[in-house]
This record gives structure tokens, sequence and C-alpha cells, in this order.
């Protein structure tokens, strides 16, 4: 099954659910709050197999890449520009990754990028359309 999976693309942000209370719940500072509102985030996703590099590129020209193997631990960094270790898993054709402070799972559907992030119950939803 794990073959079906095709991340590979460039994704733009299209829209989310959830922000303002999401970043409340994991304590992101508010510079960071504003900066990250219906921000334009460019997901690039490129994937060999179980290896996966997931580059965000945000406006003004920042970038965050975590690169990781479906498994095995790996250096991450989070929301909040915090590093920490985890180790990616695939359940039911989704990434998933337990965060320090909360749970995050990616998958393909219908064409985009969907990225849920949960913490204490609140429900962040992030929607991204492929452009390349």
């Amino acid at each position: 099954a794990q073959g079906k999976m095709a991340f590979t693309g460039k994704y733009e942000f299209e829209g989310d659910e959830n922000y303002d209370a999401f970043v409340q719940k994991i304590g992101l500072p508010s510079d960071k709050v504003e900066m990250g509102r219906n921000c334009k985030i460019v997901t690039e996703v490129v994937q060999n197999g179980n290896d996966f590099t997931w580059t965000q590129h945000f406006p003004g020209g920042r970038t965050t890449t975590n690169t990781f193997t479906v498994g095995k631990e790996a250096d991450m960094e989070s929301m909040g520009g915090k590093n920490f270790k985890a180790t990616v898993k695939i359940e039911d054709g989704k990434l998933v990754v337990d965060f320090p402070n909360y749970r995050h799972t990616a998958e393909i559907r219908g064409g985009k990028l969907v990225e849920i992030s949960t913490s204490s119950g609140v429900v962040y939803k992030r929607t991204s359309k492929k452009i390349a």
C-alpha cells in the first residue's frame, strides 16, 4: 500500500480551519501567530520510497525543511521553530507524527495536501492545492 502514496509535488496554501484556537493551545508566540495567519506557505515534498524531504517556503524567503525516513527517528522542527526528535509513521495512507505538543497527519486527498494537527482536542486543518 505504501507505494500508492504519491506525496511528491509543490502545494500552495489554500485555506485552514481553527488556526487561532490551535496556535493558542500550543503556545505559539504572538509574532509567529500573525506571521502564520493565512500565510501563503508553499509546501514542497520530495518522496523517494520511505524517504521524505518536506520543505515549507514562507513569504519573505524563510524556509524550514524536515528530512525523514518513515519508521526511523529523525530530527524535526515544529511550527514554533522548536527542534525535537520524532518518528514518522504511516497509518491508512497518511503520514503521522507526534510533535511535542500536537499530533500531525498529512495525506493527499483529491489532489490536495491535507494536513491536520490536533492538540488537546483542538483540530487545526490546513489544505494546500497542488501547483507543480
